[in-house]
């Protein structure tokens, strides 16, 4: 055998025992989540139900969840979308969780709760809503995830009069900064990385304290590292998709930066991305933005409701915001980069008060 033979061979092996033993690290390290994470599998009802590890669910077992789900009424409804009901299931006094229920029957829905499965069975962040189980039956999937008591930033930006509250600027400070931690979280920590699809307002949670937690991964797509899009069909919430989406139908973490984008602009200014004005005037936020930051006249985009805020701080966020809501998506900014610049606003105001 000649040295370039043998090489050839060398190479071959070391090639294969790389993978076998990937191969092995996978296995052991999904036996171990297993181990870590899975209280109990349980088959009832015709229907299978798996609840993960966590001092919460210690209260809760398979027979209690389901004769309180089977109480649930309309009353009960606390939001509906898309990608099913969403429900409060109260345990006792103090123990809630809100569980959303998604009919079987199309693929669609049930690709969405996959996708949700996939996504979030082994996630705890602060920043993003924590998911504790799921039952799955014949006619219907159920997942159960932690209850936000003060429910979605679009119902307390958009909503009913009596579901408003007066959002100051701190309030909405922590909540941007809050949003982009789980999102950066999401596409540079998270092994497979994960592309959300539909960041908006109404997908941003707020628990008792008012920090802000990522949820609904119904259309989420999980990406390798060393891949820069998925292809998928078009799909999210008009308004925050962005442009090359529609062309391309490729999914890229910087399609989740935009939708970000046009989120920090609703902060700002307290409008829906398609508010009835500006399609009576045949444009939408985004562009009305643009065209006022142009005119350096940022403080007439600002919310009527934010009272007095510090306008330095406010037109930094204006001018992330119109980062990344960059037509070129190659010149937005990556989340983490976007994180950093909105916590180096409060560590200059830091600086100054000090």
């Amino acid at each position: 055998m000649g040295n370039g033979q043998l090489l050839a061979f060398y190479i071959t092996v070391c090639c294969i025992a790389f993978i076998i033993s990937k191969l092995i690290m996978a296995v052991l390290l999904y036996r171990r989540w297993q181990r870590k994470h899975k209280v109990f599998q349980d088959s009832m009802s015709g229907g299978k139900m798996v609840m993960f590890r966590s001092p919460t669910m210690q209260y809760l077992t398979s027979d209690v969840f389901l004769k309180k789900t089977m109480r649930l009424t309309n009353k009960d409804i606390i939001g509906s979308g898309g990608y099913g009901t969403v429900y409060r299931l109260t345990i006792n006094e103090s123990i809630s969780f809100a569980v959303k229920r998604l009919n079987r029957g199309s693929a669609d829905r049930d690709r969405g709760f996959e996708r949700e499965l996939e996504a979030m069975g082994d996630i705890k962040h602060r920043n993003i809503v924590t998911l504790h189980g799921y039952y799955t039956a014949p006619q219907y999937n159920l997942l159960i995830y932690d209850l936000m008591p003060n429910g979605s930033l679009d119902a307390l930006l958009h909503g009913k009069s009596n579901d408003r509250k007066s959002l100051d600027w701190p309030s909405r400070y922590k909540i941007a900064v809050g949003a982009a931690r789980g999102i950066s979280y999401l596409h540079h920590d998270c092994i497979p990385h994960i592309i959300h699809r539909d960041i908006k307002s109404s997908n941003i949670l707020l628990d008792r304290n008012m920090e802000a937690r990522i949820s609904d991964f119904g259309l989420a797509t999980l990406m390798e590292p060393d891949k820069t899009h998925v292809s998928t069909f078009v799909a999210g919430t008009f308004g925050y998709l962005a442009p090359e989406y529609f062309d391309t139908g490729r999914a890229t973490a910087k399609g989740d930066v935009y939708s970000f984008g046009v989120v920090l602009l609703e902060l700002l200014t307290g409008k829906r991305p398609m508010d009835e004005a500006f399609i009576e005037e045949g444009t939408k936020l985004v562009t009305w933005v643009k065209a006022v930051v142009d005119l350096e006249r940022e403080e007439h985009a600002i919310d009527s409701n934010l009272g007095c805020c510090p306008l330095d701080e406010v037109k930094n966020v204006f001018n992330i915001a119109l980062m990344c809501l960059e037509s070129d998506p190659s010149k937005r900014p990556t989340m983490d980069e976007v994180l950093k610049m909105l916590e180096q606003i409060q560590s200059d105001k830091l600086v100054q008060d000090s």
